[in-house]
C-alpha cells in the first residue's frame, strides 16, 4: 500500500543525501516481508520480475500506449533497457550523467551488474538494508529505492520509494498526467504481482 512520504523521516537512509535535490514521488510498503537476512532474496526477486509482461491486461496496455506515445512525440520508450538506451541526458539542473558520484565511495560499484530485467535502470548501490537504481529519459530523471525496514520482533518489510526530477514544464506536465494511471492501474497491478511471486518463492523454500 502507499504510505505518507514523511515515513521516510523515521529512518536514516543513505539515499537521502544522494537525491537531496529530487522530489519524493511515491513511497510504497510492498507485500514482501521476511527476516533480517532476506534482503538479498528481495533484490534477486526484483531483478527477475517480468513486469508488466506478467501483469494484468490493463497494465500491459497502458505500458504499450506509453511506448507508442513516446515514439510519436519523441519521449522515448520506457521499455528500452538501460543497455540499449545509449548515453543518458544529464540530471536536470546539473552536468551529471549519473548519480554514482554522489554515492559514498565505499558503496560504489556494489550494484554495477544489477538491473531490473529488460527495464531502463542502472545500479547505484547495495547495502545491508538498501538498494538503489537510477533511470533517465526525456521527461525526467528518476531513482527507485528499496529499503528493508525493521518492523520489530525480527520482522522486516520491503519499502519502495520513487524519486524524480522532471525535465522542465514538459516533464512536470507528463508526471502529472500519468499519476492517476499509475495509482489506479500500474501500482495495484505491481503489488498483486509482487505478492504472488514472493509467496510462491517463500513457499518453495
Amino acid at each position: 500500500m502507499r504510505v505518507p512520504n514523511n515515513v521516510l523521516k523515521t529512518q536514516r537512509w543513505i539515499i537521502t543525501d544522494v537525491v537531496h535535490d529530487f522530489d519524493t514521488e511515491d513511497v510504497w510498503a510492498l507485500p514482501i516481508t521476511g527476516g533480517r537476512d532476506d534482503f538479498e532474496t528481495v533484490i534477486d526477486l526484483m531483478h527477475s520480475i517480468d513486469f508488466p509482461g506478467s501483469a494484468s491486461l490493463p497494465a500491459r496496455l497502458l505500458w504499450k500506449i506509453r511506448d507508442l506515445l513516446g515514439s510519436v512525440f519523441g519521449l522515448g520508450r520506457i521499455s528500452t533497457s538501460a543497455e540499449d538506451s545509449g548515453t543518458w541526458p544529464p540530471v536536470p539542473g546539473t552536468d551529471e550523467l549519473s548519480l554514482i558520484g554522489r554515492v559514498p565511495e565505499e558503496l560504489r560499484n556494489t550494484a554495477t551488474d544489477s538491473h531490473l530485467k529488460d527495464k531502463p535502470f542502472r545500479g547505484l548501490y547495495v547495502s545491508d538494508f538498501e538498494f538503489a537504481e537510477e533511470m533517465s529519459n526525456r521527461t525526467m530523471y528518476g531513482v527507485m529505492h528499496l529499503g528493508w525496514v525493521d518492523q520489530g520482533d525480527g520482522r522486516y518489510q520491503a519499502q519502495m520509494t520513487v524519486y524524480v526530477k522532471p525535465r522542465g514544464a514538459v516533464g512536470k506536465a507528463y508526471m502529472a498526467l500519468i499519476k492517476p494511471f499509475r495509482y489506479a492501474i500500474v501500482y495495484p497491478a505491481l503489488m498483486r504481482y509482487l505478492e504472488r511471486i514472493w509467496t510462491e518463492r517463500r513457499g518453495a523454500r
